[in-house]
């Protein structure tokens, strides 16, 4: 009776391993996958950013600023950067040149890049809007009596970046800003439908007198 009890025991202690185990994956398995929320604020501390750009030791880049730092604008690069097939970039203001540099990155590996520029503000000096539009990037300006102050952009048709941050320098290391970047379908969606509507109405013919 001892050793069958035993038995018993042991086959118990099997089972409710072998439970465990399954239930384990079957949680793994079927859970959702965690959605990205997440919020940064500026202005930024200022860091080298060139390991972002190219795949290279901590002491190539022999400039004064720190390195391998994680801030906010680092946290905004990498996620612009991991564009795989799709960027739609709706900017008022445009004049950061790393930035720029992440969207001309992000064009040379083969990303569809479609940029909607406000007409007055793109055409100011230090403005990025014609570098993009000469490098081949597909750039259309809105057309009408008011400014097209949107800030946002969608990543791959699935993740947003927006707040209140113009793609300047000033806005990056002085203003006191914010962006969110999310993959909540009910928040991407409407803003791929406003890229959409605002770009229909835009004008594709503008942007080719930035090329002269």
């Amino acid at each position: 009776m001892s050793m069958l009890w035993s038995v018993r025991v042991g086959l118990g202690v099997v089972a409710l391993s072998l439970s465990v185990e399954v239930f384990v994956w079957l949680y793994h398995r079927l859970r959702p996958a965690r959605t990205l929320n997440e919020v940064l604020f500026f202005p930024s501390e200022v860091s080298c950013v060139e390991n972002l750009f190219k795949a290279s030791s901590p002491h190539s880049c022999h400039c004064p600023l720190p390195h391998r730092v994680e801030t906010s604008f680092s946290r905004l690069l990498c996620h612009l950067l991991s564009a795989s097939s799709s960027l739609d970039l709706c900017i008022f203001a445009f004049s950061n040149l790393d930035l720029s540099r992440a969207v001309l990155a992000l064009h040379s590996r083969g990303v569809t890049i479609r940029v909607l520029a406000d007409q007055d503000y793109s055409v100011i000096t230090g403005s990025q809007i014609g570098v993009l539009r000469k490098a081949g990037i597909c750039v259309r300006g809105h057309v009408g009596s008011v400014h097209m102050h949107h800030k946002f952009a969608v990543v791959d048709g699935r993740l947003l970046i927006t707040g209140s941050l113009n793609w300047t320098l000033t806005a990056v290391q002085n203003n006191v800003e914010n962006i969110i970047i999310t993959h909540e379908p009910d928040l991407v969606l409407p803003f791929i439908k406003e890229f959409q509507r605002l770009w229909v109405q835009s004008e594709p013919d503008w942007c080719h007198f930035l090329s002269n």
